[in-house]
């Protein structure tokens, strides 16, 4: 039987380099966040609970098989997800784990809970022209603050409560943060029906959109 040749074992060996980049949920995670906005290592350490260097090396993985993105800053040293390609093979392969593996979609519904009302992406677009809804943006001021839908205002989870007031009481509030396994505009929508208001989410994210070339605003450069 002849030998396979050693050129394609090679070209093999270096495409298993990303497929080995994703084997790791801390990774996974890591992508999802930087997905959002750009991060520093010290940042993303005290976003997942896990030490510098721990995070360093998972990064570093990530660098390697050409996902991420780095600049030194000072002392720090800044990742961002290596542009909208990049992007694109994350939410490729989140989309595929649920409609492929069973457990993912019973992991996603045991951790976001029940569902709540969703909005699509063309009714929302004609809901927000006719001025009959109130899009908000859940996830942290820094996510943001580095890119957004364009026209959403910046309401943390954490101040919706608060903040409630500033909300018009004969719209309907519409919330999105990172995407479907992201459970702020889950919470989002259930404090703001408790509260007796219209409310749904968007079911997609900011990433989604931002692919889509739907109307945004970005302050990144990926």
């Amino acid at each position: 039987m002849p030998s396979r040749p050693r050129s394609k074992d090679v070209l093999f060996q270096a495409i298993s380099v990303m497929g080995k980049a994703f084997a790791s949920p801390v990774r996974l995670e890591l992508l999802d966040l930087l997905a959002q906005a750009p991060r520093t290592v010290d940042a993303l350490a005290r976003t997942l609970g896990q030490s510098n260097a721990n995070v360093s090396q998972h990064l570093q993985a990530l660098h390697a098989a050409g996902m991420v993105t780095r600049q030194r800053e000072g002392t720090s040293v800044r990742y961002e997800i290596a542009g909208r390609e990049a992007l694109r093979v994350w939410l490729a392969l989140r989309e595929a784990s649920v409609t492929r593996l069973a457990e993912v979609e019973r992991a996603a519904r045991d951790y976001l809970g029940e569902d709540v009302q969703r909005i699509g992406r063309d009714e929302l677009r004609q809901r927000l022209a006719r001025g009959e809804a109130v899009l908000i943006d859940v996830r942290p001021h820094e996510e943001y603050a580095a890119g957004h839908i364009e026209g959403a205002r910046s309401i943390p989870l954490h101040e919706l409560d608060e903040r409630l007031a500033e909300l018009p009481a004969e719209r309907e509030i519409v919330a999105y943060c990172r995407g479907p396994f992201c459970a702020f505009a889950h919470e989002a929508v259930r404090r703001l029906t408790s509260a007796g208001r219209a409310a749904r989410r968007l079911d997609e994210g900011w990433p989604e959109w931002r692919l889509a070339d739907e109307p945004a605003t970005e302050h990144i450069t990926a």
